[in-house]
């Protein structure tokens, strides 16, 4: 449901055995570009991911999802990704399928922070 909304092309949802849902998000590009040029910001994916306006619109794009989720399939937390999931970085199966193990080699450590504050 996350990839239905305009500023998010990819993500993946952990939270298995843990006390709520946490996301690693890829934000769409051409929406990036729009939103960059709307607010006079530099379209650097390293200030992006630190900018509070811009990490505020994806949260929108989650709250919309919450909405129709139940209390335990909410997400609680993300982090953006450094770059999209690809079959090149082996984020994705040929089939284009999400692996999860490799995206969660990459960004556990950010993930597991999530819960911590």
């Amino acid at each position: 449901m996350l990839t239905l909304q305009p500023e998010i092309v990819q993500a993946m949802i952990a939270g298995d055995r843990r006390p709520y849902m946490v996301a690693v998000i890829v934000p769409d590009p051409e929406w990036t570009q729009e939103w960059c040029a709307a607010n006079g910001t530099a379209c650097k994916a390293a200030r992006l991911a630190e900018n509070s306006e811009y990490r505020t619109a994806i949260g929108h794009a989650v709250e919309r999802v919450n909405k129709d989720l139940s209390v335990t399939e909410r997400i609680r937390r993300f982090i953006l990704a450094d770059e999209p999931f690809a079959i090149e970085n082996e984020q994705l199966t040929p089939s284009l399928k999400i692996r999860r193990h490799v995206i969660r080699g990459v960004y556990g450590e950010r993930l597991d922070a999530l819960y911590k504050g």
